[in-house]
């Protein structure tokens, strides 16, 4: 019973924790009335993507986990990181701020990926949507930023 438990937190703690800050950062989300660069997606699109690399994530750590019993601290560091730009951007509109933040989350991932890789190829390969969406993402800050 532990262990599934224990599995089920590996799967399950970005969503929950992603559910969380999305709730805590929903009452201040500005994000329709701010200047946004090209290629913008509409505000609805941010959930759904979300929740799809939140669940890779999940996937990801857990078959990192079933393939070694190491624990990389880069993915909890990365996993905040994720979580508190939110509320740098959204809560506390330190735009500027958000761009350096999201800049060493690249690089996080970046590293969390090669990491994963050692030990487990698809689990480093589920990660790189998430790598692709916060390089968008980093483009999104960085153009926000300027326009506002």
């Amino acid at each position: 019973m532990k262990d599934k438990l224990i599995k089920l937190f590996y799967l399950f703690l970005p969503i929950i924790l992603g559910s969380i800050v999305g709730f805590i950062i929903s009452k201040y989300i500005d994000y329709s009335s701010l200047n946004k660069p090209p290629f913008c997606p509409n505000k609805i699109f941010f959930p759904i993507a979300w929740f799809i690399i939140y669940i890779l994530m999940g996937i990801s750590y857990y078959l990192f986990k079933k393939s070694n019993n190491k624990t990389l601290y880069i993915y909890y560091i990365q996993l905040g990181f994720n979580l508190l730009w939110s509320i740098i951007f959204f809560v506390f509109k330190l735009r500027l701020i958000a761009v350096f933040w999201i800049i060493i989350l690249d690089l996080l991932v970046y590293f969390m990926i090669l990491k994963f890789y050692k030990f487990n190829k698809l689990s480093s390969i589920l990660n790189i949507p998430y790598f692709i969406w916060c390089l968008f993402a980093t483009y999104l800050t960085i153009g926000i930023y300027i326009l506002n």
